[in-house]
């Protein structure tokens, strides 16, 4: 699924996550080396066309691992333990971004280095979450969508 069938599907989700990320500017995604362990880089997502896309410089280690094994989850960034950031998570999995949609991303730090120099990725979202923290109360709320489970949403208390 890309960025606008997860607004269609769980519109809560979506409009969270896109403040997050605007917010932010960055987030981390995990990615799977050669030998199976995790391995966690940062990434500026965008928003382009319904789809949510980041760059890559095409010598990485994170694009190798990407053209190796699309499986990946990309976690906004936080600034502290107790700031009560939201929290978006995404797992999915990265294909090359075609073209048009590459080039269409206005924002997109790639459009400013020869076209070699990165790889842009498109994520194909196949489990969505989305945590809101209420330090005050001590209440998390979990918004999630999957495939087999479609939207839940859960509060509880923390720690």
């Amino acid at each position: 699924m890309n960025w606008r069938e997860l607004e269609t599907e769980a519109p809560d989700i979506a409009d969270l996550g896109k403040q997050r990320l605007d917010q932010a500017r960055v987030a981390l995604l995990a990615t799977l080396r050669k030998d199976g362990s995790p391995r966690i880089s940062p990434v500026e997502p965008f928003l382009t066309e319904g789809q949510l896309l980041f760059g890559a410089i095409s010598w990485s280690l994170k694009t190798r691992d990407l053209v190796r094994d699309p499986r990946c989850v990309l976690h906004s960034a936080i600034s502290g333990p107790d700031s009560g950031e939201g929290e978006l998570k995404l797992y999915g999995r990265a294909t090359e971004a075609d073209d048009q949609v590459r080039d269409n991303c206005q924002e997109g730090w790639w459009l400013s280095r020869p076209p070699d120099t990165a790889t842009v990725f498109a994520l194909n979202i196949e489990q969505a979450t989305f945590i809101s923290w209420d330090t005050e109360q001590s209440q998390m709320t979990v918004r999630s969508w999957s495939p087999q489970r479609g939207f839940t949403e859960t509060r509880r208390s923390y720690p």
